[in-house]
Order: C-alpha cells, then structure tokens, then sequence
C-alpha cells in the first residue's frame, strides 16, 4: 500500500462491506450464544469479523490483527489491526440502530489510521494522522460547551459488568444525573466517541472500556479537538480500561464529579 491515505480508502471498502453485512443479517433470526457473565456474541459478529479479517490480511499481509471474538492472530513487525467487528452486539441483537464496525491501524504503538461505520444510523467516521478526522465526510469538531449543567453525557453500563463495576457505574450515573442536562446509557462505545468528535454528545464516561471498541474513536475524538483520558487526568492509551472522552472545555470538571462519585 503507498500511502496511509490510500490505506484508509481500500479499508473503507472492506468496512463498508462488514457493515452491509450487518444490516442484512438484522433482519434475520438470530443465532446468540453467552460471553462473559450476560453479554452474547451472535452469527453476525463472526460473519462481520471474517470478512473484516480477510480484507485486512489482504491488504496489509505482514500486520498483526486482535479482533473481538478471534483475539491476537499474525504479524510482528510493530504495526496491527484492531478491530469489533459489531460494537453494540446486544443492541443490534433486539433490532436498535446504535451498533457499528471499528477499526483501527495501529503502528509502533501509534493509532495513524481508524473508521467507523454505523449502517443503521448511515453514519460513517474516519481519522487519519496528519490529516484529521471527519464525520460523514465533513470536518469534526466537538461542542463549545462550558459547563457539564449545559452537558449531554452518555455512560456505559453494560452486560459483561461484574456486581462492582455496576455499582460504581450507577453512582456514576447518579452523580451525573442531579448536575449535567442529560445522561445516556446507548452501549456501543465507538459510536458514542464517535457522537463526542461530531458534537452530538458533549462526553462520554466508561470504567471497563476494550481496546477493540474504542481504539479508532479515541483519536477520532483527539482530532476533533476533544480530549480522552483516564480518571487521573492522564491521556487514555489503547489498553488502558478507563477511557473518559469531552469536548475538553469541561473535562476537569466531569473528572472531579466522577472522581466525587467513586469515593
């Protein structure tokens, strides 16, 4: 491949393809089998991550791939694929929109590369070191807003938490609820990123975030002009659990109420 711009555009092709894929088999009756403690893994995730795997091997044969349901597999020249074949599996199981493919390209231990297409609510996101990020082919920039009592804020909590990380997620929740204008639970965490770096969202909060999910739409967000870190302030990497993702202008202060909640 000659350049990471033409990279993106041929990955675009076989994203694009998960994707339909995914749209397709929502309309049929669905296989799911149990994951860790109630989350599911369905016919589609595989279908999506095997035609993923296939057009990523083609186009980079010496990379590393860790995807979602096959884990590590390949590669070990410092470059890899990291791909969810089907972020919101539970979500497109029932028949919601909020699901999508992500993938990102990750090159001594630097993201350069990551998409994001979510069919169901035609949305497609892409980031590109040195050149930015777009969402639906425009520019993206997250929001102005100053305050979190301005803020829409959406939170994970999702099916393969433990009795704990429920606990302190809904005081998280609890906390965000008596002061920010809204709070949202949609469960697919690269869309929601993905909503932080266009300006629908003005933040998102996960304590038990995977690198799979989130790898592409952290520096989607970065890009957009935003900021990911952990709950100490300090930048988010790609296997770092806790990912924390604002527009910036009220990231110390989302970080001091969910710091308040977890005490």
């Amino acid at each position: 491949m000659s350049s990471l711009t033409d990279l993106l555009r041929e990955t675009e092709i076989v994203v694009a393809e998960a994707a339909a894929t995914l749209v397709s088999m929502q309309k049929e009756p669905l296989h799911a089998s149990r994951k860790d403690l109630r989350d599911i893994v369905t016919a589609a995730d595989l279908a999506s991550e095997k035609i993923v795997i296939a057009g990523l091997k083609k186009l980079t044969p010496e990379a590393g791939i860790l995807a979602e349901e096959s884990g590590k597999s390949g590669g070990a020249n410092g470059a890899r694929w990291i791909v969810d074949p089907l972020d919101g599996t539970i979500n497109y199981a029932r028949g919601l929109p909020w699901f999508s493919v992500t993938v990102a390209y990750e090159k001594d231990g630097e993201i350069v590369l990551g998409l994001l297409d979510a069919p169901a609510m035609n949305l497609k996101a892409s980031y590109l070191k040195g050149d930015g990020a777009t969402v639906e082919g425009k520019p993206a920039f997250v929001t102005q807003t100053r305050s979190v009592s301005d803020a829409v804020i959406s939170v994970i909590l999702t099916s393969h938490f433990s009795d704990d990380e429920v606990r302190r997620t809904t005081a998280i929740v609890e906390k965000l609820g008596r002061t920010a204008r809204g709070v949202r639970i949609v469960i697919s965490g690269g869309l929601e990123m993905s909503l932080v770096a266009s300006g629908r969202l003005d933040a998102f909060v996960s304590i038990k975030a995977d690198a799979v999910s989130h790898a592409a739409s952290t520096e989607l967000v970065r890009a957009a002009g935003g900021k990911v870190t952990c709950l100490d302030g300090c930048d988010s990497r790609v296997d770092d659990i806790e990912k924390i993702a604002s527009n910036g202008l009220i990231h110390d202060e989302l970080l001091s109420l969910v710091r308040e909640a977890l005490t």
